[in-house]
């Protein structure tokens, strides 16, 4: 299989509200080094020719810049400044994508993505054009209206992860459409333009921070 160039797009444009804590929660600390050194850390150990374009606000210039004095062996790191929402936040990080390359976007608080699953996104994208990491759904769930609400078969839902991964060709040009509020993620805007999404297996581990127990989880599968 041909190789291409490899650009992880990683996204840290949290706040701390949810967290209750004034740091941003991507540099909030896990296991002795701030949650998005973790996240950087992967795709560094993933490919050595891995190139990284960290999208942020400008006012988290200077913690990102302390983080990154750890990876001076790193091919190439560009610092980026985010936007108004994740669509704008992420077509400003394509800006810093040249030629072919596979193009992975990753929340910056998703700290315990492997290798293996970075891996494997790149693998079925350089086949299907595109890999989106799911799981299963554990949970019972109801669809919620005004008026009623109704069992659904969670078998036909899968939970969505990142790295979100896809083609240049493919990603670039969705991403000079006009933004839209139906945009939640990568996937949908890439969608938009009429290519059929991959999906690949997600990791268990690969949880978001978004809240203090994640903190808690996520330092005790860095312990395992």
């Amino acid at each position: 299989m041909h190789q291409r160039k490899k650009v992880a797009i990683i996204v840290a444009g949290g706040s701390g509200l949810r967290m209750g804590n004034a740091t941003p929660k991507q540099f909030l600390d896990l296991q002795g080094k701030p949650v998005l050194h973790h996240s950087i850390a992967a795709f560094a150990e993933a490919y050595a020719d891995m190139e990284i374009v960290l999208v942020l606000p400008e006012a988290h210039f200077s913690y990102a810049e302390m983080i990154l004095q750890a990876f001076d062996t790193l091919h190439k790191i560009t610092l980026v400044t985010g936007g108004e929402t994740r669509f704008h936040s992420v077509k400003n990080g394509l800006q810093a994508v040249s030629g072919d390359a596979v193009v992975f976007v990753h929340d910056g608080v998703r700290p315990l993505v492997s290798p293996a699953l970075i891996h494997r996104c790149y693998e079925a994208a350089l086949v299907h054009g595109s890999a989106i990491p799911v799981i299963d759904m554990k949970d019972s769930i109801r669809e919620v209206s005004a008026t009623s609400n109704t069992a659904v078969n969670r078998e036909h839902f899968k939970i969505i992860q990142t790295p979100q991964t896809f083609l240049s060709e493919l990603i670039l040009p969705a991403f000079d459409l006009p933004h839209d509020p139906l945009f939640t993620d990568e996937a949908t805007v890439v969608e938009r333009l009429g290519h059929q999404i991959h999906l690949v297996p997600g990791d268990e581990a690969n949880i978001k921070i978004t809240k203090p127990l994640d903190l808690v989880i996520a330092g005790a599968l860095l312990s395992c």
